[in-house]
């Protein structure tokens, strides 16, 4: 039989959840407090856990953390009011396979929900994922980073809540966007995409909100903003730290009311666009330089997916190419130039290898269908080993780390700061160079220790200063005093 463990301190609720589903022929379990749900879960394993956030002596993710020891096959549906929606979130990303926010209001879509959790296999998920991604001519390959990536973005995108994308400039933020868009309920509705730094504050303001005839000169009529048009569907805010103080102030108070004025009117209208935002530069750090809002910033970063550059997926390198080529079946790279390209670093991401593929067929054309080395820049065929780089570069490659440690990110960094360090040394540069550059490993590396001692406890510093064996207060300072920005 089908065992279902409810963790909720609410009488009503566990009540309710039990009689619904013990009509369904299921056997449900209620824990009302912290010893309840250990004393459950040492006596049984459970199919599925629906967790509620918040309680007297506990909290869900802790919850969610003792499940998944004792039972890791068991799925877990956190229950969340709107307030906590940013915490259920971070449970997913820690494991959760999907939230629910209270009051249910439609008892039959939460049904749904749980048999679907509880008899769909997971391979379905897969296949649904690769559908949407084929609709909108997506590469998903076969890189670890970019399957979880995805499957987050595929759980989030049938909520109504708003998502932010950050990634290296070429990443394919605004393809995210789409197959967002695609897998949510708002697919027959518009997707509207706006560069945010392709436009002047003035026409930037008329392009979002829409004006009427006559505000300003040149305004020969009344025309629809792209929240108007959007409205139901999903608008895509490309480069959103470009956008200067006074769009940040109305963009805010759009997220935070979800009303409106065209630029020269006084009536106002209202918008259910949901927002997918994204931006290449870290926005956390934005705001620590006083250049983006921070309170705008707590409205866009509801759930933050970060898309891995191309560096750190070289295995899909080929699907990629393929991709390209599609329109050109009879022309395929050489094997010397396939090592070349997945040796080479791509800066640009998928769209500088987009480049260097439609530069190589065009100056192939009608005198091979082999893409030799020859055909390749020179970037590409002569790099180094180790690539010499400039300061702002190595502060780049450090935001990277901090922002979401992986050992990858690091073994970059690190080979990066080895380069750049040989180049000082060969060209005899000055020592305070040199001493700044020390100073930057002992930071990044720092962090990099930091944040993965925090993402392995759920966020917990006490038990993150204890793996790192040093203090609480040591920890702190490392995540306040020197930039990390962490509360």
């Amino acid at each position: 039989m089908t065992k279902l463990l409810v963790v909720d301190d609410e009488y009503e609720i566990g009540n309710f959840l039990s009689y619904l589903f013990t009509k369904k022929g299921y056997e449900v379990s209620v824990a009302r407090t912290y010893q309840e749900v250990v004393n459950h879960l040492s006596q049984t394993s459970f199919h599925l856990a629906m967790v509620d956030l918040k309680m007297p002596d506990t909290n869900g993710l802790q919850v969610l953390q003792m499940i998944k020891e004792k039972t890791p096959s068991c799925k877990v549906i956190i229950m969340t009011g709107y307030s906590t929606v940013k915490t259920a979130v971070d449970a997913i990303k820690n494991g959760a396979n999907d939230y629910i926010e209270k009051p249910f209001d439609d008892i039959d879509e939460l049904e749904k929900h749980v048999d679907n959790l509880l008899h769909v296999p997971g391979a379905f998920l897969d296949e649904e994922i690769q559908k949407v991604a084929q609709q909108i001519g997506m590469i998903t390959g076969n890189s670890t980073e970019m399957k979880t990536m995805l499957k987050m973005a595929y759980k989030f995108a049938s909520k109504n809540i708003n998502i932010l994308l950050e990634g290296e400039t070429g990443t394919g933020k605004e393809v995210l966007a789409r197959f967002i868009h695609e897998a949510s309920h708002r697919v027959q509705n518009p997707f509207i995409g706006l560069n945010c730094g392709a436009l002047t504050e003035t026409l930037l303001e008329s392009e979002l909100f829409g004006h009427e005839k006559g505000a300003f000169t040149g305004a020969g009529q009344q025309r629809k903003g792209l929240f108007e048009m959007a409205s139901h569907g999903t608008l895509f805010l490309d480069e959103i730290a470009e956008a200067s103080p006074a769009i940040q102030v109305k963009l805010l108070r759009v997220l935070e009311t979800r009303e409106f004025m065209r630029v020269g009117s006084e009536h106002t209208l209202k918008t259910n666009a949901r927002i997918v935002a994204a931006s290449h530069v870290n926005l956390h750090e934005a705001v620590r330089n006083r250049s983006f809002r921070e309170d705008l910033l707590y409205r866009l970063d509801v759930v933050k997916l970060q898309i891995p550059p191309l560096r750190e997926r070289k295995e899909d390198l080929s699907l990629l190419i393929q991709k390209l080529l599609e329109n050109q079946p009879a022309i395929e790279f050489s094997h010397e130039s396939l090592a070349m390209m997945k040796d080479y670093h791509w800066p640009g991401n998928i769209r500088e290898l987009s480049n260097v593929v439609t530069r190589a067929v065009a100056l192939a054309e009608g005198e091979t269908t082999i893409i030799t080395p020859d055909y390749l820049p020179v970037t590409i065929r002569e790099r180094k080993k180790v690539i010499p780089i400039q300061r702002k570069e190595v502060e780049l490659a450090a935001d990277s780390v901090v922002k979401d440690f992986s050992k990858s990110e690091l073994e970059h960094f690190l080979e990066q700061w080895n380069g750049e360090m040989l180049d000082l040394l060969e060209e005899q540069g000055d020592l305070e160079q040199v001493k700044e550059n020390i100073k930057k490993l002992e930071e990044v590396v720092e962090k990099a220790f930091v944040y993965k001692a925090l993402r392995d406890t759920l966020g917990n510093r006490k038990e993150a200063s204890k793996k790192l064996n040093t203090t609480v207060r040591k920890l702190r300072y490392i995540l306040n005093e020197k930039g990390h920005g962490i509360r």
